[in-house]
């Protein structure tokens, strides 16, 4: 005969000990306790608003070589700094320090890097409220301050 509670009348029993394992899980536990979340710059939200900081070089991982054009964004609302990349052939001739821009994930595995740019988590979705992609594509033009 197996130990534990098996019995007829053995439901409250067995709920409060699944109850109990649960918190083995650390798929549970993290989820519960919002540790992704707090450990976000992003906090949880899809994308977040910044204010440019500098423009910086990142260099692309092994085999790869190249200059992936990225910048240093400073959140609104948490003053958190994270490098974003800017996505587009001259995209980057677009952004200036102090604009203000919005930043979503990357999309790589877990919330991390994407690709070949090590510790770039985010990238730059749109410029002053104009879209980056529109720009690259000549389509809009950056408004004049």
């Amino acid at each position: 005969m197996s130990k534990g509670s098996r019995g007829e009348f053995a439901a409250r029993k067995l709920s409060r000990t699944r109850q109990r394992f649960r918190w083995k899980s650390a798929g549970y536990k993290r989820r519960v306790l919002r540790l992704d979340e707090k450990a976000d710059p992003l906090e949880g939200s899809p994308q977040g608003k910044g204010i440019v900081l500098e423009k910086v070089g990142v260099e692309a991982k092994q085999p790869n070589s190249a200059i992936r054009k990225c910048c240093r964004v400073q959140l609104v609302k948490n003053s958190r700094q994270v490098t974003a990349f800017a996505p587009g052939d001259g995209a980057i001739g677009f952004i200036d320090e102090h604009d203000e821009v919005v930043i979503e994930g990357i999309g790589g595995a877990k919330g991390g890097a994407y690709g070949d740019i090590p510790g770039v988590r985010y990238r730059v979705v749109s410029v002053n409220n104009v879209s980056l992609r529109e720009l690259v594509l000549g389509r809009k033009e950056k408004p004049k301050r």
